[in-house]
Protein backbone atom coordinates (compact mmCIF):
# COMPACT_ATOMS: atom_id res chain seq x y z
CA UNK A 1 0.00 0.00 0.00
CA UNK A 2 1.13 3.40 -0.89
CA UNK A 3 0.96 6.40 1.76
CA UNK A 4 1.23 8.83 -0.90
CA UNK A 5 -1.60 10.51 -3.09
CA UNK A 6 -2.70 7.73 -6.53
CA UNK A 7 -3.36 9.74 -9.78
CA UNK A 8 -6.30 9.66 -10.68
CA UNK A 9 -8.56 9.48 -14.30
CA UNK A 10 -11.48 10.74 -13.88
CA UNK A 11 -14.25 9.33 -16.24
CA UNK A 12 -15.46 11.25 -19.30
CA UNK A 13 -11.81 12.95 -19.32
CA UNK A 14 -10.41 11.73 -22.38
CA UNK A 15 -12.54 14.34 -24.32
CA UNK A 16 -11.45 17.92 -25.46
CA UNK A 17 -13.51 20.02 -23.07
CA UNK A 18 -13.67 22.79 -25.64
CA UNK A 19 -15.40 20.84 -28.30
CA UNK A 20 -17.65 19.22 -25.24
CA UNK A 21 -18.57 22.71 -24.19
CA UNK A 22 -19.30 23.98 -27.76
CA UNK A 23 -21.50 20.41 -28.61
CA UNK A 24 -23.03 21.54 -25.76
CA UNK A 25 -24.27 24.93 -26.17
CA UNK A 26 -25.81 24.16 -30.02
CA UNK A 27 -27.14 20.55 -28.43
CA UNK A 28 -28.89 23.20 -26.11
CA UNK A 29 -30.24 25.77 -28.30
CA UNK A 30 -31.28 23.51 -31.07
CA UNK A 31 -33.48 21.77 -28.36
CA UNK A 32 -34.74 24.57 -27.19
CA UNK A 33 -35.45 25.71 -30.71
CA UNK A 34 -37.86 22.79 -31.47
CA UNK A 35 -39.49 22.66 -28.25
CA UNK A 36 -40.87 26.05 -28.26
CA UNK A 37 -41.75 26.06 -32.07
CA UNK A 38 -43.75 23.11 -31.47
CA UNK A 39 -45.55 25.55 -28.64
CA UNK A 40 -45.97 28.16 -31.03
CA UNK A 41 -49.28 28.83 -31.75
CA UNK A 42 -48.47 30.69 -35.62
CA UNK A 43 -45.47 28.02 -37.54
CA UNK A 44 -46.35 27.66 -40.68
CA UNK A 45 -43.86 26.65 -43.65
CA UNK A 46 -42.76 29.88 -45.93
CA UNK A 47 -42.18 29.49 -49.66
CA UNK A 48 -38.39 30.92 -51.03
CA UNK A 49 -38.12 32.19 -53.78
CA UNK A 50 -34.79 30.70 -53.65
CA UNK A 51 -34.06 28.46 -50.94
CA UNK A 52 -30.36 28.57 -50.73
CA UNK A 53 -30.42 32.59 -50.14
CA UNK A 54 -31.90 32.63 -46.69
CA UNK A 55 -32.50 35.63 -44.58
CA UNK A 56 -32.13 34.87 -40.68
CA UNK A 57 -35.31 37.44 -39.86
CA UNK A 58 -34.58 37.41 -36.14
CA UNK A 59 -34.96 40.00 -33.90
CA UNK A 60 -34.33 40.24 -30.37
CA UNK A 61 -36.04 43.36 -28.14
CA UNK A 62 -33.71 43.02 -25.56
CA UNK A 63 -30.58 45.23 -24.61
CA UNK A 64 -28.82 42.93 -22.10
CA UNK A 65 -25.45 44.07 -20.65
CA UNK A 66 -24.67 40.30 -19.49
CA UNK A 67 -25.16 36.64 -21.00
CA UNK A 68 -25.44 33.58 -19.58
CA UNK A 69 -25.18 31.00 -22.61
CA UNK A 70 -26.27 27.10 -22.00
CA UNK A 71 -26.86 26.02 -25.61
CA UNK A 72 -26.39 26.85 -29.30
CA UNK A 73 -27.88 25.42 -33.08
CA UNK A 74 -29.23 27.21 -36.37
CA UNK A 75 -33.06 27.53 -36.68
CA UNK A 76 -34.18 26.91 -40.21
CA UNK A 77 -34.76 23.62 -42.82
CA UNK A 78 -35.40 23.64 -46.00
CA UNK A 79 -37.31 20.94 -48.21
CA UNK A 80 -37.52 21.19 -52.06
CA UNK A 81 -37.71 25.41 -51.87
CA UNK A 82 -40.23 25.34 -48.73
CA UNK A 83 -38.04 26.60 -45.41
CA UNK A 84 -39.75 26.28 -42.02
CA UNK A 85 -38.84 30.07 -40.83
CA UNK A 86 -36.54 30.47 -37.69
CA UNK A 87 -37.79 30.37 -33.78
CA UNK A 88 -38.09 33.73 -32.46
CA UNK A 89 -35.46 34.47 -30.37
CA UNK A 90 -37.92 35.82 -27.89
CA UNK A 91 -39.67 32.47 -27.80
CA UNK A 92 -36.63 30.05 -26.79
CA UNK A 93 -34.16 33.15 -24.47
CA UNK A 94 -35.34 34.89 -21.54
CA UNK A 95 -34.16 37.98 -19.86
CA UNK A 96 -34.34 38.74 -15.99
CA UNK A 97 -33.33 42.49 -15.72
CA UNK A 98 -29.99 42.96 -17.92
CA UNK A 99 -29.24 39.26 -17.55
CA UNK A 100 -30.43 37.10 -21.00
CA UNK A 101 -30.64 33.18 -20.96
CA UNK A 102 -29.92 31.33 -23.60
CA UNK A 103 -31.59 29.59 -23.71
CA UNK A 104 -34.07 29.90 -21.31
CA UNK A 105 -33.73 27.26 -18.59
CA UNK A 106 -37.03 25.17 -17.17
CA UNK A 107 -35.98 25.28 -13.19
CA UNK A 108 -39.10 23.94 -12.55
CA UNK A 109 -37.40 20.64 -13.94
CA UNK A 110 -34.05 21.49 -12.20
CA UNK A 111 -32.07 19.37 -9.45
CA UNK A 112 -31.19 15.74 -8.60
CA UNK A 113 -33.13 12.10 -8.40
CA UNK A 114 -32.16 11.12 -4.94
CA UNK A 115 -30.94 12.97 -1.46
CA UNK A 116 -27.52 15.10 -2.13
CA UNK A 117 -25.51 13.00 0.03
CA UNK A 118 -26.01 10.31 -2.54
CA UNK A 119 -23.59 12.40 -4.83
CA UNK A 120 -20.22 13.49 -5.29
CA UNK A 121 -20.24 17.35 -7.04
CA UNK A 122 -17.18 18.46 -8.57
CA UNK A 123 -17.62 22.35 -10.55
CA UNK A 124 -14.70 23.28 -12.15
CA UNK A 125 -14.40 27.04 -12.73
CA UNK A 126 -12.60 28.46 -15.92
CA UNK A 127 -11.51 31.77 -15.22
CA UNK A 128 -10.72 33.29 -18.61
CA UNK A 129 -7.59 35.11 -20.08
CA UNK A 130 -8.00 39.34 -20.28
CA UNK A 131 -10.93 39.61 -17.66
CA UNK A 132 -10.28 41.90 -14.32
CA UNK A 133 -9.37 40.45 -11.13
CA UNK A 134 -11.68 42.64 -9.68
CA UNK A 135 -14.88 40.69 -10.89
CA UNK A 136 -13.59 37.34 -10.25
CA UNK A 137 -15.72 37.62 -7.49
CA UNK A 138 -18.86 38.31 -9.13
CA UNK A 139 -18.42 36.05 -11.95
CA UNK A 140 -17.55 33.09 -9.25
CA UNK A 141 -21.01 33.87 -7.22
CA UNK A 142 -23.02 33.95 -10.73
CA UNK A 143 -21.44 30.57 -11.60
CA UNK A 144 -21.53 29.20 -8.38
CA UNK A 145 -25.64 30.34 -8.32
CA UNK A 146 -26.76 28.84 -11.45
CA UNK A 147 -24.95 25.23 -10.26
CA UNK A 148 -26.76 25.23 -7.31
CA UNK A 149 -30.19 26.22 -8.82
CA UNK A 150 -29.64 23.49 -11.52
CA UNK A 151 -28.62 20.99 -8.78
CA UNK A 152 -31.01 22.24 -6.55
CA UNK A 153 -28.05 21.75 -3.56
CA UNK A 154 -25.49 24.92 -2.37
CA UNK A 155 -22.81 22.64 -1.51
CA UNK A 156 -19.88 21.46 -3.82
CA UNK A 157 -18.02 18.20 -2.79
CA UNK A 158 -14.67 19.78 -4.72
CA UNK A 159 -14.34 23.03 -6.68
CA UNK A 160 -11.69 23.23 -8.58
CA UNK A 161 -9.87 26.43 -10.14
CA UNK A 162 -8.71 26.98 -13.76
CA UNK A 163 -6.27 30.29 -13.93
CA UNK A 164 -5.86 31.71 -17.09
CA UNK A 165 -2.02 31.90 -18.55
CA UNK A 166 -1.49 28.37 -17.21
CA UNK A 167 -0.94 25.08 -18.91
CA UNK A 168 0.94 21.79 -17.95
CA UNK A 169 2.09 20.76 -21.55
CA UNK A 170 5.88 19.95 -23.06
CA UNK A 171 7.78 16.67 -24.72
CA UNK A 172 8.00 15.47 -21.74
CA UNK A 173 7.08 15.07 -17.63
CA UNK A 174 10.07 17.42 -17.17
CA UNK A 175 10.21 19.99 -19.65
CA UNK A 176 6.37 20.61 -18.91
CA UNK A 177 6.74 21.04 -15.13
CA UNK A 178 9.96 23.22 -15.81
CA UNK A 179 7.65 25.81 -18.28
CA UNK A 180 4.99 25.90 -15.85
CA UNK A 181 7.00 27.35 -13.38
CA UNK A 182 7.14 30.75 -14.92
CA UNK A 183 3.18 30.60 -16.04
CA UNK A 184 0.35 32.88 -14.93
CA UNK A 185 0.44 35.47 -11.93
CA UNK A 186 1.04 33.98 -8.23
CA UNK A 187 -0.80 37.11 -6.84
CA UNK A 188 -3.56 37.31 -8.89
CA UNK A 189 -4.30 33.34 -8.15
CA UNK A 190 -3.72 33.91 -4.46
CA UNK A 191 -6.18 36.82 -4.14
CA UNK A 192 -8.79 34.95 -6.00
CA UNK A 193 -7.83 31.91 -3.97
CA UNK A 194 -9.12 34.11 -0.69
CA UNK A 195 -12.72 33.90 -2.40
CA UNK A 196 -12.49 29.64 -3.00
CA UNK A 197 -11.05 30.00 0.84
CA UNK A 198 -14.45 31.69 2.37
CA UNK A 199 -16.36 29.28 0.37
CA UNK A 200 -14.67 26.42 1.89
CA UNK A 201 -14.59 28.04 5.44
CA UNK A 202 -18.73 28.40 5.25
CA UNK A 203 -19.09 25.07 4.70
CA UNK A 204 -19.76 25.45 0.06
CA UNK A 205 -16.88 23.31 -1.08
CA UNK A 206 -15.58 20.64 1.00
CA UNK A 207 -12.56 20.45 -1.10
CA UNK A 208 -10.44 22.86 -3.11
CA UNK A 209 -8.21 22.03 -6.08
CA UNK A 210 -6.09 23.88 -8.62
CA UNK A 211 -5.34 22.82 -12.09
CA UNK A 212 -2.11 22.14 -14.15
CA UNK A 213 0.18 23.19 -11.14
CA UNK A 214 3.90 22.41 -11.47
CA UNK A 215 5.69 21.43 -8.76
CA UNK A 216 7.42 24.51 -8.25
CA UNK A 217 4.14 26.92 -8.77
CA UNK A 218 2.39 24.34 -6.81
CA UNK A 219 5.01 24.47 -3.61
CA UNK A 220 5.03 28.48 -3.65
CA UNK A 221 1.10 28.17 -3.56
CA UNK A 222 0.97 26.32 -0.40
CA UNK A 223 3.43 28.12 1.35
CA UNK A 224 1.26 31.61 1.06
CA UNK A 225 -2.40 29.77 1.09
CA UNK A 226 -4.64 29.41 4.27
CA UNK A 227 -6.02 26.74 2.97
CA UNK A 228 -3.87 24.22 0.75
CA UNK A 229 -5.51 22.52 -2.19
CA UNK A 230 -7.47 19.04 -1.91
CA UNK A 231 -6.08 18.16 -5.75
CA UNK A 232 -4.00 19.33 -8.65
CA UNK A 233 -5.72 18.36 -11.94
CA UNK A 234 -3.05 18.21 -14.66
CA UNK A 235 -2.69 17.88 -17.95
CA UNK A 236 -0.25 14.72 -18.95
CA UNK A 237 0.33 12.71 -22.26
CA UNK A 238 1.25 9.71 -20.50
CA UNK A 239 -0.83 9.76 -17.24
CA UNK A 240 2.08 7.13 -15.23
CA UNK A 241 4.83 9.95 -15.90
CA UNK A 242 4.20 12.66 -13.13
CA UNK A 243 7.06 14.67 -12.47
CA UNK A 244 9.01 13.29 -9.35
CA UNK A 245 9.22 16.58 -7.84
CA UNK A 246 5.59 16.82 -8.49
CA UNK A 247 4.93 13.53 -6.58
CA UNK A 248 6.86 13.92 -4.02
CA UNK A 249 5.24 17.30 -2.90
CA UNK A 250 1.81 15.90 -3.67
CA UNK A 251 2.84 13.30 -1.21
CA UNK A 252 4.04 15.25 1.45
CA UNK A 253 1.30 17.51 1.69
CA UNK A 254 -1.50 14.56 0.83
CA UNK A 255 -2.58 16.48 -2.20
CA UNK A 256 -4.62 14.31 -4.69
CA UNK A 257 -3.53 14.47 -8.34
CA UNK A 258 -5.85 13.77 -11.57
CA UNK A 259 -5.14 13.66 -14.52
CA UNK A 260 -7.73 15.91 -17.11
CA UNK A 261 -7.59 16.90 -21.25
CA UNK A 262 -9.00 19.97 -20.38
CA UNK A 263 -8.64 22.39 -22.71
CA UNK A 264 -6.83 25.74 -21.20
CA UNK A 265 -8.31 27.77 -23.89
CA UNK A 266 -11.78 26.40 -23.32
CA UNK A 267 -13.98 29.58 -24.62
CA UNK A 268 -11.61 31.71 -26.96
CA UNK A 269 -12.71 35.78 -28.18
CA UNK A 270 -14.93 34.89 -31.24
CA UNK A 271 -16.68 31.46 -30.20
CA UNK A 272 -19.28 33.31 -29.22
CA UNK A 273 -20.05 34.98 -31.95
CA UNK A 274 -20.03 32.31 -34.54
CA UNK A 275 -22.25 30.24 -31.98
CA UNK A 276 -24.82 32.42 -31.30
CA UNK A 277 -24.42 34.76 -35.08
CA UNK A 278 -26.33 34.82 -38.04
CA UNK A 279 -25.61 32.32 -40.80
CA UNK A 280 -26.30 28.39 -41.00
CA UNK A 281 -24.47 27.56 -37.39
CA UNK A 282 -25.63 31.13 -35.56
CA UNK A 283 -28.50 30.68 -33.36
CA UNK A 284 -29.28 34.77 -34.94
CA UNK A 285 -28.97 36.30 -31.73
CA UNK A 286 -26.24 38.63 -32.56
CA UNK A 287 -26.57 40.92 -36.10
CA UNK A 288 -24.31 40.97 -38.91
CA UNK A 289 -21.28 42.69 -37.74
CA UNK A 290 -21.19 44.30 -41.55
CA UNK A 291 -25.16 44.66 -41.72
CA UNK A 292 -27.47 47.73 -41.51
CA UNK A 293 -29.94 47.82 -39.04
CA UNK A 294 -31.76 50.14 -41.47
CA UNK A 295 -31.80 47.36 -43.85
CA UNK A 296 -33.52 45.00 -41.85
CA UNK A 297 -30.69 43.64 -40.17
CA UNK A 298 -31.68 42.51 -36.71
CA UNK A 299 -30.24 40.91 -33.66
CA UNK A 300 -28.35 42.51 -30.72
CA UNK A 301 -25.78 44.42 -31.98
CA UNK A 302 -21.88 44.65 -30.66
CA UNK A 303 -19.22 42.03 -29.28
CA UNK A 304 -19.47 39.27 -26.49
CA UNK A 305 -16.90 39.24 -24.56
CA UNK A 306 -15.97 36.10 -22.28
CA UNK A 307 -15.81 36.50 -18.79
CA UNK A 308 -16.06 33.07 -17.30
CA UNK A 309 -16.95 29.43 -17.75
CA UNK A 310 -18.45 26.63 -15.29
CA UNK A 311 -18.76 23.13 -15.74
CA UNK A 312 -20.44 20.66 -13.33
CA UNK A 313 -20.88 16.94 -12.04
CA UNK A 314 -23.08 15.08 -10.29
CA UNK A 315 -21.72 11.46 -9.63
CA UNK A 316 -24.03 9.00 -7.74
CA UNK A 317 -21.76 7.69 -5.09
CA UNK A 318 -23.07 4.27 -5.06
CA UNK A 319 -22.76 3.15 -8.94
CA UNK A 320 -19.93 5.14 -10.18
CA UNK A 321 -22.27 7.03 -12.79
CA UNK A 322 -23.04 10.96 -13.79
CA UNK A 323 -26.28 11.39 -13.51
CA UNK A 324 -25.97 14.99 -14.35
CA UNK A 325 -23.31 16.74 -16.32
CA UNK A 326 -23.37 20.16 -18.21
CA UNK A 327 -22.02 24.04 -18.95
CA UNK A 328 -22.79 27.49 -18.25
CA UNK A 329 -21.24 30.41 -19.55
CA UNK A 330 -21.01 33.81 -18.78
CA UNK A 331 -20.13 37.00 -21.14
CA UNK A 332 -20.97 40.35 -21.69
CA UNK A 333 -22.15 42.04 -24.31
CA UNK A 334 -19.88 45.05 -25.41
CA UNK A 335 -21.38 47.83 -27.98
CA UNK A 336 -19.32 48.53 -31.08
Amino acid sequence: MSSGPSVIRKSGSGNRSNLELLNSLRDNISEAKRDYASSSPSRAPTTKPNSAAVANGNSCSTSSQNGHGNGNGNGITQHNGTSTPPTPVELWTSQEDKVLYIPKINWQAAGLRDDTNQYEITVKLFLLPGTSLSDRGQYIAEALALVAKELGTPTIDLLVASFPGISFEGTCEWEADKKNAHQGNLDDELATWTILEDLHNRGIAKRLGVAEFGSEKLSAFIERARVAPAVDQINLQDCCNVPPPLKRLAEEHGIELNVHRDCTDILPRGTLRELLGPGARGANVLADEDGDEAQGCSGLRGDLVPQWVVRYMAFVRDRGVIENKGYFAGAELVEA
